[in-house]
């Protein structure tokens, strides 16, 4: 049976689940709890079976997450082959970690806890959670473990009896499945997936309308008789997700993604910022299909008539060149982003140019709860803790007020296990890492030290003079 690819829902990434229409299910004798294989003719993965959300009832929809789709080298909106899966339970499992991460203790029972339940395989990267913010690049993202071997062999299923044990060598030293040693950062876990934004589904539709189906299909263009788009400008307060969606769309389709930041491209120097320009334009058409993100676009690209600097007008005047010059096929594509969209040149904002503007904005109730889903998903919780009540306190917060929050939160956490910690240690302590759980309290501490950065032009303090 084929089913079509959606993105899963942001509460349910990073668990190896399928979340399956219903009406699917039935039709492939499926129980909760089961596991399938998902097949797209040039690469197969394994998942555990979820009944499908409601609004999928009867669709013939798919959810997956980004990991299982990279695995299975589907696309969202693909069709993908879904048949029964004979997986044995694992009787050991040896995981690596990341070289940077020491930890003093058994870890093992903690990360068979963590992935019970999930189908793993040898060279498989997978995503989790060691606990608190420290012990993560961004919180609520979690740390990728590599599976670097499973007895026995082949798709096995990570149970309560499984042994895990910890691999001598670091996780950047095995190899891949069907790859090599060192390849995590081409094409391993992608860093950020769909399921990373929160609270923007409208907003990520049209940018994927605008990016992902010409690059993936530049034939619907061509037989349309168009040009695809050459560039999408993002607008918004800061902290809406505007570089987040950028760099979501770059690894979904396996895009080659650069960033130019607006101040540090600007010189003194006569000539010199155009020629950094070129050289970023050069390199992106040589690793195509490639994304081009301008951040801060209004600081390089100001209206002409209304800068005094003679480097602003050269600037500009060499971006409009760049543009205009790019190859008709689509495979190279320019996202601008700013919060003063007013305050960028008119010239770049006409057709064939930036050819869409999309206003990325202060998220709703719905969103914010989003949002902490993605950023509470690999914490340890305790139960009890309702996002939707903070969601609804939370009102003018962007999400980046939203991380800070659940970031804020895990430190709370941290203090009062700090003294039990033996700071002066090279190791962490892996029953220490056990015992850490974020609480009720933690949240609400945090809340008190987070202003809304929407709100904050609107502020009024009424001086106590009582």
């Amino acid at each position: 049976m084929k089913l079509t690819v959606k993105p899963l829902k942001q509460k349910d990434a990073g668990r190896g689940l399928a979340a399956v229409d219903r009406a699917a299910m039935e039709e492939l004798g499926l129980e909760n709890g089961d596991y399938i294989v998902l097949d797209s003719g040039d690469s197969r993965a394994v998942a555990r079976v979820w009944p499908g959300y409601p609004e999928d009832e009867g669709k013939g929809v798919i959810r997956i997450d980004g990991r299982l789709r990279q695995e299975a080298d589907v696309g969202i909106d693909d069709g993908v082959a879904v048949e029964t899966a004979d997986v044995s339970p694992a009787k050991q499992v040896t995981v690596a970690l990341p070289q940077n991460l020491r930890i003093r203790g058994n870890i093992g029972p903690h990360i068979r806890d963590k992935l019970s339940g999930q189908a793993v395989t040898t060279g498989q990267n997978v995503p989790f959670s060691l606990g608190l913010g420290p012990l993560s690049s961004r919180s609520g993202q979690r740390i990728p473990l590599k599976i670097a071997d499973t007895d026995p062999g082949g798709t096995v299923v990570v149970t309560d009896s499984t042994e895990v044990q910890i691999s001598e060598q670091p996780a950047e030293q095995i190899a891949e499945r069907g790859g090599d040693a060192g390849a995590v950062a081409a094409g391993g876990t992608p860093s950020v997936t769909y399921e990373d934004i929160g609270g923007l589904d409208d907003e990520l539709e049209q940018v994927r309308e605008m990016i992902e189906l010409p690059m993936r299909h530049p034939e619907l263009f061509q037989q349309l008789g168009i040009e695809p788009p050459k560039g999408v400008l993002l607008h918004g307060p800061p902290g809406t997700g505007k570089t987040l969606m950028a760099k979501a769309v770059a690894s979904e389709i396996d895009a080659y993604f650069t960033n130019i930041s607006g101040p540090e491209i600007m010189s003194k120097y006569y000539g010199e910022s155009e020629e950094q320009l070129r050289e970023v334009f050069e390199e992106a058409e040589e690793n195509a299909p490639a994304i081009i993100f301008v951040d801060e676009l209004d600081s390089i690209a100001p209206k002409r008539g209304e800068t005094s600097g003679d480097v602003e007008r050269r600037v500009v005047a060499q971006l409009l060149s760049l543009m205009d010059g790019l190859d008709e096929r689509g495979d190279v594509i320019v996202i601008g982003a700013t919060n003063r969209v007013d305050a960028i040149d008119p010239a770049l904002r006409r057709g064939g140019r930036f050819d869409r503007e999309i206003e990325i904005g202060v998220p709703d109730k719905e969103g914010r709860k989003e949002i902490l889903q993605v950023h509470t998903r690999g914490m340890p919780l305790v139960e009890g803790i309702d996002l939707e009540q903070y969601a609804e306190n939370t009102h003018g917060f962007v999400g980046a007020d939203l991380e800070s929050l659940a970031k804020e939160a895990a430190m709370n956490a941290l203090r009062r296990i700090r003294p039990e910690l033996d700071l002066e240690a090279d190791e962490l302590d892996a029953e220490m890492l056990e015992s850490m759980q974020v609480v009720e309290s933690d949240f609400k501490e945090a809340l008190k030290g987070i202003e809304p950065s929407a709100l904050r032009e609107v502020f009024v303090e009424v001086p106590d003079v009582s």
